[in-house]
């Protein structure tokens, strides 16, 4: 499974997981979960700023550019750690 839903998400300890928002930079500024912005159309490379040893949790809006990056970098790149947050921001907000 390559998504986590929004109340997983909640209960995780921030401490042990990085948590990557991959909308604009527009977008980010608009508002954001804590989180580094690393827009999608950079993310592949930017894979040195992807934590290896936690749990990595990508999001964007809706849900849809999150699940296609984490397909691509366990995909592609192997890297077994990311999870696509289900729903994006918005269900984020609405989680509020």
């Amino acid at each position: 499974m390559n998504d986590i839903n929004i109340l997983d998400f909640l209960n995780l300890d921030k401490k042990k997981i990085q948590v990557i928002d991959v909308r604009e930079e527009y977008e980010f500024e608009d508002g954001h979960i804590k989180s580094i912005n690393i827009p999608m159309d950079q993310i592949f490379e930017s894979l040195n700023k992807i934590e290896k040893n936690k749990k990595v949790i990508i999001y964007c809006n809706s849900g849809r550019r999150g699940a296609a990056v984490v397909h691509i970098l366990r995909k592609k790149f192997k890297l077994n750690n990311v999870y696509n947050l289900e729903g994006g921001f918005q269900k984020y907000l609405e989680s509020k």
